[in-house]
C-alpha cells in the first residue's frame, strides 16, 4: 500500500512538472515584458534590506551627543527609497497584468478553437457546466496565478537572499539560528500544499456541477414553476452548495493552519536569536544599533517567508486549473477524414451498406446491418418507435456519429474518405430543436459561410419559407434582433427561419429530423409547404412521427430495434397491413377524433 502511495505521489509530481512547463512555455512570447517586470521587482526587493541597513548608524550614532552630518540625509534617503519602490511596484504589477491578460486571451482563443472541433459525442454528454467552467474560472485562475507566482517567487526570494546577507553581516551566529528553522517551515508548507491540491481539484469539479444545476434551472424555469419543482431544484442546489462550502472550509482550514504553524517555528527562531543576542551583548560583541538592525531585517524576513509558504496553496490552485484547461486543449478533435474534396455540388446518391452502431455502455446495438439507397432527388422517410435508431442513422451522414460497422457512400465515395468540411458543405439539416443565435434575423439566415450574401438572397429565402411578409412588417426588418434563443419569435417563426437558413445554403442533400413535430396542426401545414419547396430537387432523409407528412416519400423505411422491418412507398405499406399500416390507422383515428371534437355535428 505504501509502495502504491509513493508511486501515485511520484506520478503526481511528474504530472505537475509537465503542467508547470506547459503553463510557462505560453509565457515565452512575452519574455521581454516579463524581464522588465522582474527587473523592477528586484528594485522593489532591494529596498527592504536597505531600510534595515540604515537602522544601524541611525541608532548607534544618531542618539549620541555628536551627530555626523550624513545622518541628516537619512530621512531624504527613506523618502527616496519609498518613492522608487512605489514606482517600481506599480509598473511591475501593470506589466505582469498585461502579460496575464494577453496569455488569458490567447489561451481562451485556443480553447474555443478546440471546442469548435470537438466531436458531437462530447456535447451529447451534456457536461456543459465543466466546459463553461474551464473558460470562465479555470483559465482565469491559471493565467493570473502564473504571473503572480513569478512576482512572488522573484520578489520574495531576492528579498530573503538580500535580508539573509544583511543578517550575516550583522551577526553570522544569529543568522545560523534563523536558517535552521527555514527548511522546517518549507517542509510543513509542502505537506499542507498536497492536501490543498486534492481539495482544489474537488472544488473545481463541484463548481462545474453548480454551473450545470443553475443553468438547467434557468433554462427550465417554466417547467419548475408549472410542476412545482421548487423543492427538488432547491435540494439539488443545496446539496451542491453545501459540498462547495465543505471544500471551501477544508481549504480555509488548511490555509489557516499554515500561518500559525509557520509562526510557531519563527517564534522558536526569534527566541533563539534573543538568547544569543543577550549573550553577545554581555561580551560587548554586539551593539544596540547592530541588534536593532538585525531585528529589523529579521522582522522583514518573516513576511516574504509567509508569502512563499502561502504560495504553496496558490500554486496548487494554478496546477489544478491548468490540468482542467489543458484537458480541453488536449481533447481529440473530429477526424478530418480523407483527402477527397468535392469541387462541385454532389448529385445526391446515398448508399447505406450494412451499417451498424453500438453506443459505448449500451446493452444492444442501436443499429444492426441497415442497408438502403437513395437516388438523386429522392425522399427517404425513416419511421419507427423512439429509440429505433432513426436519428442515429441520419446523424451518421454528416459524420456527427461514426458507424461501428458498415459503410456509407455519397456518389460512390465512402464518407470517411471525404474531407469533413467538404462533406458537410453538401448537407443541410432542419430539426425540431431549432438553434438560432442571438443577433438579427439576417445574421441567422445568412449564417457562417453565407454571411456575405446580399439582402436580395436573404429576402428570397424568407419569402420561400413564408416568413418574408412578417419580417417586412417589423420596424427593423432584417436587422430585427431575435433575442437570446430566439425568444422574440414564435415556434413556427423559428422553424421557418431555420428553413430559410437551409434554403440559403441550397445543398443537394437535406435532413429533416422531425422538423414539424413540435408544432400544432395548422402551423404544421404551413411549414410543410415551405419544406416541400425546400426539398425540391434534393435528396432528402426525413425522420417523422406524424405519418401524414411523409405520404409523398419515394421510400418509407420502418425501423424497429435498429433493424429494417418494412420498406416501400405509402400505398404499398398500407396494403401490406403491417406495422406502418397500424401506426397510420392509429394516427388517422386520432386526427379524426380531434377534428370531431373541434367541429361537433350540429343537431
Amino acid at each position: 500500500m505504501k509502495k502504491q502511495n509513493k508511486l501515485d505521489s511520484l506520478k503526481d509530481q511528474l504530472f505537475d512538472s509537465v503542467v508547470w512547463q506547459r503553463i510557462y512555455v505560453r509565457l515565452l512570447p512575452y519574455w521581454k515584458i516579463i524581464a522588465a517586470a522582474i527587473t523592477l521587482v528586484i528594485v522593489v526587493s532591494a529596498t527592504k534590506p536597505a531600510l534595515a541597513v540604515i537602522m544601524q548608524p541611525l541608532l548607534d550614532e544618531g542618539f549620541t551627543g555628536e551627530k555626523p552630518d550624513y545622518l541628516w540625509g537619512i530621512p531624504l534617503v527613506i523618502v527616496g527609497l519609498m518613492f522608487v519602490r512605489g514606482i517600481a511596484s506599480f509598473t511591475s504589477n501593470y506589466l505582469l497584468a498585461l502579460v496575464a491578460n494577453n496569455m488569458l486571451r490567447t489561451m481562451r482563443a485556443d480553447m474555443f478553437e478546440k471546442l469548435l472541433g470537438l466531436p458531437d459525442a462530447i456535447f451529447r454528454q451534456g457536461d456543459t457546466g465543466r466546459l463553461l467552467n474551464r473558460f470562465t474560472i479555470d483559465a482565469n485562475t491559471m493565467t493570473s496565478v502564473a504571473t503572480e507566482v513569478i512576482t512572488v517567487l522573484v520578489r520574495e526570494v531576492i528579498t530573503i537572499i538580500a535580508l539573509v546577507v544583511v543578517l550575516l553581516y550583522m551577526s553570522w551566529q544569529l543568522t545560523i539560528i534563523v536558517c535552521i528553522m527555514l527548511p522546517i517551515s518549507f517542509f510543513t508548507a509542502r505537506i499542507v500544499a498536497m492536501r490543498l491540491k486534492r481539495i482544489n481539484r474537488e472544488t473545481i469539479n463541484m463548481n462545474a456541477e453548480m454551473v450545470r444545476v443553475v443553468g438547467e434551472t434557468i433554462e427550465g424555469e417554466r417547467v419548475v414553476k408549472l410542476f412545482d419543482g421548487y423543492e427538488r431544484e432547491n435540494e439539488r442546489f443545496v446539496y451542491v452548495n453545501g459540498r462547495l462550502r465543505r471544500f471551501a472550509m477544508r481549504a480555509a482550514t488548511a490555509n489557516a493552519a499554515l500561518s500559525p504553524i509557520t509562526q510557531f517555528f519563527i517564534s522558536i527562531a526569534v527566541a533563539g536569536v534573543v538568547a544569543m543576542a543577550l549573550y553577545q551583548a554581555s561580551t560587548e560583541s554586539l551593539t544596540i544599533g547592530s541588534f536593532a538592525a538585525f531585528l529589523g531585517a529579521l522582522a522583514q524576513l518573516f513576511d516574504p517567508i509567509r508569502k512563499l509558504t502561502g504560495m504553496a496553496g496558490t500554486t496548487q490552485r494554478m496546477l489544478v486549473a491548468g490540468e482542467s484547461v489543458f484537458a480541453l486543449i488536449d481533447s481529440e478533435v473530429e477526424p478530418v477524414g480523407g483527402s477527397h474534396h468535392f469541387e462541385q455540388p454532389v448529385k445526391g446518391c446515398i448508399d447505406y451498406k450494412n451499417v451498424s452502431h453500438h453506443f459505448e455502455g449500451a446493452h444492444r446495438p442501436v443499429l444492426n446491418n441497415v442497408s438502403f439507397s437513395a437516388q438523386p432527388g429522392q425522399t427517404i422517410a425513416l419511421v419507427g418507435r423512439s429509440g429505433s435508431g432513426k436519428t442515429t442513422l441520419a446523424n451518421m451522414l454528416p459524420r456527427f456519429i461514426m458507424p461501428t460497422g458498415g459503410t456509407i457512400y455519397i456518389d460512390g465515395h465512402d464518407i470517411q474518405d471525404i474531407e469533413l468540411r467538404s462533406l458537410r458543405a453538401q448537407i443541410s439539416m432542419v430539426s425540431q430543436d431549432v438553434v438560432l443565435f442571438e443577433g438579427s434575423i439576417r445574421e441567422n439566415v445568412a449564417y457562417g459561410a453565407y454571411a456575405k450574401l446580399d439582402d436580395e438572397a436573404v429576402w428570397a429565402a424568407l419569402d420561400a419559407a413564408s416568413l418574408g411578409d412578417y419580417v417586412r412588417s417589423l420596424p427593423a426588418g432584417l436587422q430585427t434582433d431575435v433575442g437570446q434563443r430566439a425568444n422574440f419569435l414564435s415556434g413556427g417563426q423559428r422553424q421557418r427561419l431555420a428553413i430559410a437558413r437551409a434554403l440559403i445554403k441550397n445543398s443537394p442533400i437535406l435532413i429533416l429530423d422531425e422538423a414539424t413535430s413540435a408544432l400544432d396542426n395548422e402551423s404544421e401545414r404551413q411549414i410543410q409547404q415551405s419544406l416541400e419547396y425546400l426539398m425540391q430537387g434534393k435528396t432528402t432523409l426525413v425522420i417523422a412521427h406524424r405519418l401524414s407528412t411523409i405520404q409523398k416519400a419515394d421510400l418509407i423505411i420502418v425501423l424497429d430495434e435498429g433493424e429494417i422491418i418494412e420498406q416501400g412507398n405509402h400505398h404499398a405499406l398500407l396494403q401490406q397491413g403491417g406495422v406502418y399500416a397500424s401506426l397510420y390507422e392509429m394516427q388517422f383515428a386520432d386526427v379524426v377524433a380531434n377534428e370531431e371534437a373541434q367541429h361537433p355535428t350540429q343537431s
